[in-house]
């Protein structure tokens, strides 16, 4: 993608539908006028004089208890630097979306335009009544130093400056870890850092407390190494000031055991490398860039323990694992600071965290077949589910012991379940999906690369590193779109109607006339189907010119499949083809099959169905808990419809009792399991969240997927083709470019696994 291609799309990301990334959300009912009475005039009174009485209230009766301020002066944002308040703002904005989608928190971005510590000290203080927490961000050094230690001193609600402490806490838990691997003790390392800003001193303070000696460490800035002997060293600088005669970072780097790089790209030679001590642990945090590329630090030491900040290499340095888990277990406990104890339990925690078994959702989402604590995993993945569950009970337990807890928490179990509750409110799945068809992109025909949205998609998935698109239709209206999209990669394009491609036809139309000449099928008709996009796609696949396709956009469902059937055929041992929908609801991922194919299937197809629904949530690393839904309950009605259900249920328990699966059961008491448990204590998905819907008849399912789709704007992926010999998936006529990209995602996923499965072989 060109320069100016990445500007405008990410203009219009910020620009279109609705300018910004953030809004507010009512959380009570407004239907009614006796609904607005309540939530205003005259009812607002009430919580009014209550909180009146006693200010602790307001933590009963308004969000401040889940409410956080990300406040900056736009001094130091990113790698931009002091460009301002309102230029600050889509940062801000970006950050409360972050707290949200990983820890459940609200957020209120509050951009200041003052660069007066004083002033800004005070508007803080002023507006911090409205929050349950303060973080700090972007603010230039050395004036956040002073104006976190004064909000912390003078506010009695949790206050950080994750810019300092975010890096700080990742990357002390990664070093405690990789010192465990590099058999080196903490208080005995020699560790250099370069940097001198806000997260380099929070860094190196927390690895203070670690156990690091301040003897040990060498700093350096843009002017070299801080030694004693320099002149308007300020406070923080000269707190980490050596006394050793070195000057430059060759100097510095002599039989060192840790860098620690928190400043510019490039600066970190081999030869630096080469000189430092045996098992080398090397932080290179510089964005997006390193102090040295990671390939080439691998390259010329073996024996190195190598993170950075980037996503796309082992050991990411990521503040997402600490800030909004920090946030979230400071503020369940109401605790009056975020303190040393705090930040400290987080460390223990994140490094705890990576010597435990991976769940198999983290193995998939990396394509990893199994991470384990190693030199290439030291410190948890961003995606991974147990953050939620692990750091804030952590940090809430540590405030708790260190005094600043005001709401204890006493039932910690149900504190944990509470906090896996928030997991579901996310797309995290599709986050996942992405990153796992990232780590093997697959060759994906798009047959219908003539469309906009498709080549769009196309688009998205190749400078994503998603897939590798073959794009199919009329060359050129690709060619002329893809210049109006600026979309300027070599990627293949291929018109089954040109005579350009008649070898590839003549090739495709005699391998499919002699599998089906004995079927009516002439090598004149087959020729002549081959000129039709949709037999192409399928022959390519078919052949191993790619491995899998993407179609439907512009034709009708039947009309799409009919070819697949024909040509691809379905799987050994599969005497049905079924589809599932993943919808992305409040409550998580859920699976509902199936929505395309079979109109009124029979219970032994209802089985099949189940059991390929099973096997693809399983793909995704998630373990399927499905409730076979009908109008009735447990046989309250002797329909033919709740009886194939059943008599379906009847053979799955019969023949797979490991399966979580039952039935006949209406749709809400198989989502509400609290009337379940009462209700029908006796099921197998008593006290068990159901993902997985499977339902009696093509109409049930299609409607409820396309009314969860629109009324309440969950966002789909499907339906997901099973039972297909080959990967080839059929969209939904009119879909979305962000659908079209989740199914390509999907189709690489399917690719992936039956290249797994067949090396298995």
């Amino acid at each position: 993608m060109s320069k100016q291609s990445k500007r405008r799309e990410a203009l219009v990301y910020h620009a279109k539908p609705t300018p910004g990334k953030i809004k507010v959300v009512p959380t009570k009912k407004y239907a009614s006028q006796r609904d607005l009475s309540l939530a205003y005039s005259p009812g607002v009174a009430e919580p009014c004089l209550e909180i009146d009485r006693d200010k602790e209230n307001v933590y009963k009766y308004t969000t401040k208890g889940n409410l956080v301020a990300v406040i900056s002066n736009g001094t130091a944002v990113l790698g931009l630097g002091n460009i301002g308040p309102e230029a600050s703002k889509p940062v801000m904005e970006g950050k409360g979306l972050l707290f949200k989608i990983f820890a459940d928190i609200d957020v209120f971005d509050i951009e200041v335009d003052t660069e007066n510590v004083d002033e800004f000290i005070e508007t803080v203080k002023n507006i911090a009544p409205t929050f349950g927490g303060i973080n700090l961000e972007d603010i230039k050094a050395p004036e956040a130093f002073e104006i976190e230690r004064r909000l912390k001193e003078e506010l009695d609600i949790p206050v950080m400056h994750d810019d300092q402490h975010g890096t700080a806490i990742i990357s002390a838990a990664a070093l405690i870890n990789a010192l465990e691997l590099a058999e080196k003790n903490i208080e005995d390392v020699k560790i250099v850092v370069s940097g001198a800003g806000a997260a380099a001193i929070s860094c190196t303070r927390l690895y203070q407390s670690c156990g690091a000696k301040r003897e040990n460490i060498v700093m350096l800035d843009s002017k070299g190494v801080i030694r004693s002997d320099r002149d308007n060293l300020t406070s923080q600088k000269a707190e980490f000031a050596t006394n050793r005669k070195i000057d430059t970072l060759d100097e510095a780097m002599i039989n060192a055991d840790v860098f620690v790089g928190l400043s510019m790209a490039d600066i970190v030679t081999p030869d630096m490398l080469k000189a430092m001590a045996a098992n080398p642990i090397v932080f290179a945090m510089a964005n997006p860039n390193p102090e040295i590329a990671y390939q080439l630090a691998l390259d010329t030491r073996d024996d190195i323990i190598m993170a950075t900040g980037r996503s796309d290499h082992p050991n990411q340095v990521n503040n997402v694992l600490g800030f909004p888990f920090i946030f979230r277990g400071a503020l369940d406990v109401r605790a009056t600071k975020i303190n040393e104890a705090m930040k400290m339990a987080a460390v223990k925690a994140l490094s705890k965290l990576a010597k435990e078994p991976v769940p198999e959702q983290v193995n998939i989402a990396y394509g990893e077949t199994r991470l384990t604590f190693g030199r290439d995993y030291i410190i948890p993945k961003p995606f991974d589910p147990r953050l939620i569950a692990e750091v804030p009970p952590a940090v809430a337990k540590a405030a708790m012991e260190s005094g600043v807890a005001k709401e204890p928490i006493e039932d910690w179990e149900k504190y944990q379940n509470s906090l896996l509750e928030r997991l579901g409110s996310d797309n995290k799945l599709v986050r996942l999906l992405l990153n796992r068809a990232k780590t093997n992109p697959k060759k994906v025909v798009f047959a219908e690369a003539d469309q906009l949205d498709v080549l769009k998609a196309a688009q998205i998935v190749y400078e994503e590193g998603v897939a590798i698109p073959i794009l199919l239709g009329r060359s050129e209206t690709i060619v002329a779109l893809m210049q109006e999209i600026e979309f300027d990669a070599d990627v293949l394009i291929i018109d089954p109607k040109s005579d350009e491609e008649l070898e590839r036809k003549n090739k495709y139309a005699d391998s499919y006339w002699k599998r089906h000449e004995r079927n009516g099928v002439t090598k004149y008709s087959a020729r002549k189907i081959m000129r039709e996009r949709n037999y192409f796609a399928a022959m390519m696949v078919n052949e191993g010119d790619a491995d899998a396709l993407i179609s439907g956009y512009s034709r009708s469902y039947p009309s799409v499949v009919k070819p697949m059937l024909e040509l691809i055929g379905m799987s050994k041992g599969v005497s049905r083809i079924a589809t599932t929908n993943v919808m992305m609801t409040q409550r998580g991922p859920m699976f509902l099959s199936d929505t395309a194919i079979n109109i009124n299937p029979s219970a032994k197809d209802l089985t099949k169905i189940a059991q390929m629904t099973s096997n693809a949530a399983k793909m995704f690393g998630i373990e399927p808990v499905m409730a076979m839904v009908s109008y009735s309950n447990f046989g309250s009605s002797e329909n033919e419809t709740a009886e194939k259900v059943r008599d379906s249920v009847e053979y799955l328990h019969r023949t797979y009792p490991d399966m979580i699966v039952d039935g006949e059961l209406q749709a809400d008491f198989a989502l509400n399991s609290e009337m379940l448990q009462a209700t029908f204590p006796f099921s197998k998905l008593a006290g068990r969240k159901v993902n997985t819907l499977i339902f009696p008849n093509l109409e049930s399912a299609n409607i409820t997927y396309k009314l969860l789709k629109e009324l309440n704007k969950a966002e789909s992926i499907g339906p997901i083709m099973m039972g297909l010999r080959r990967p080839a998936h059929i969209l939904q006529l009119d879909a979305s470019v962000d659908e079209i990209v989740n199914m390509t995602a999907i189709a690489v996923i399917d690719a992936q696994e039956r290249e797994k499965r067949k090396l298995k072989k």
